[in-house]
């Protein structure tokens, strides 16, 4: 209901319109970002950003999510990270500042253009204008221990298949030392056939 509620809230025209552009991003080749569709509800626009390489956020899958208020596109969407990340521009609730959702919104830019203002900001950020300010600060006066708290979160909280590959390599881990057990009890059991065939031949 609430999903049907938030379409109803938006002119039709604007409904077609986000339609078109983000089932053409579902199809598009985005570098280091996937868009998610949630078809009942297409206001929802969720994507997926890799972390851009030579930043503390490299090796990082984040999940950012877009909301439309109801006078879109005359006003600028609010963006959120949903994953946990530090950024001095990325509030404790995951709000993102921009100037591109602010002051420099214009109707015409697009969802696509708001997905890559959020993938560059994790490469350039702006400590002038921080939401997390203790980031802002660290980023200005010393970045070796920003740099060392954005990566220790992105590997808690932006690594998706990290647990998948512990289990893996657990998995293997002990494939292998069953692997080895077994080997030794072949091995055992051959050296007793040997050691039986040796007698019975001393006996003939």
């Amino acid at each position: 209901m609430s999903s049907m509620s938030n379409l109803e809230n938006h002119n039709p025209q604007v409904i077609r319109q986000i339609t078109k552009e983000v089932k053409t991003l579902s199809t598009e080749t985005l570098e280091g970002i996937k868009i998610n569709i949630n078809e009942a509800d297409l206001t929802d626009i969720q994507a997926i950003i890799d972390g851009p390489a030579g930043t503390p956020y490299s090796g990082g899958q984040f999940r950012v999510k877009l909301t439309l208020p109801k006078d879109f596109p005359s006003n600028p969407p609010k963006a959120y990270f949903l994953t946990k990340i530090f950024h001095p521009n990325v509030a404790s609730n995951g709000e993102i500042c921009v100037n591109t959702l602010k002051k420099d919104w214009k109707p015409d830019l697009g969802i696509k253009h708001i997905l890559l203002t959020i993938k560059c900001l994790l490469i350039v950020p702006n400590p002038e204008s921080a939401l997390n300010e203790e980031a802002g600060k660290l980023l200005l006066e010393h970045y070796d221990d920003y740099s060392q708290r954005a990566k220790l979160l992105t590997e808690i909280h932006a690594r998706a298949s990290s647990s998948k590959k512990d289990d893996a390599e657990e998995d293997g881990c002990s494939s292998s030392k069953k692997l080895a057990s077994d080997k030794k009890i072949q091995d055992k059991k051959k050296e007793k056939l040997m050691k039986e065939k040796k007698r019975i031949l001393k006996r003939l």
